[in-house]
This record gives structure tokens, sequence and C-alpha cells, in this order.
């Protein structure tokens, strides 16, 4: 909740500090994201690919900075 600081402030700065409080919330990502319900299973599947495609990406930066020999 966004309330005027004082009572000559303009609608516009009003909206820009509303703007810049849900910005900084992450209100957006978290609307959004509870738009759908998703199963705790598909959620830990998620996750599991995830994790796997950082490992083989960490994996890959690995074999790219060794010097053959």
């Amino acid at each position: 909740m966004v309330k005027k600081k004082h009572r000559t402030e303009s609608f516009d700065s009003l909206f820009r500090r509303f703007k810049k409080t849900v910005e900084k919330k992450d209100i957006i990502n978290e609307v959004r994201k509870r738009e759908h319900y998703v199963k705790s299973s598909t959620k830990r599947k998620l996750a599991k690919e995830l994790a796997q495609k950082k490992e083989q990406k960490r994996q890959g930066e690995l074999y790219i900075r060794r010097i053959p020999v």
C-alpha cells in the first residue's frame, strides 16, 4: 500500500513510487508463478532437470579451461 506523502503530491509521482515498490518486491513475478497450480512432483522434476543442465554447463566450462596435453 502506498500513501500520499503530502497533499500536493501529484498522481504521477504517486504512481511512479507505486511502480518502483512493486518492482522492488518482485510482485509481478510472484503473481505469474501463482497464476496456475503446479504439482509438487512437477516442481521436483523441473528442479532436477535444471540442476542437470547447470552441471552439464559447468562440466563443459571445466573441459574448455583445461590445457590439452
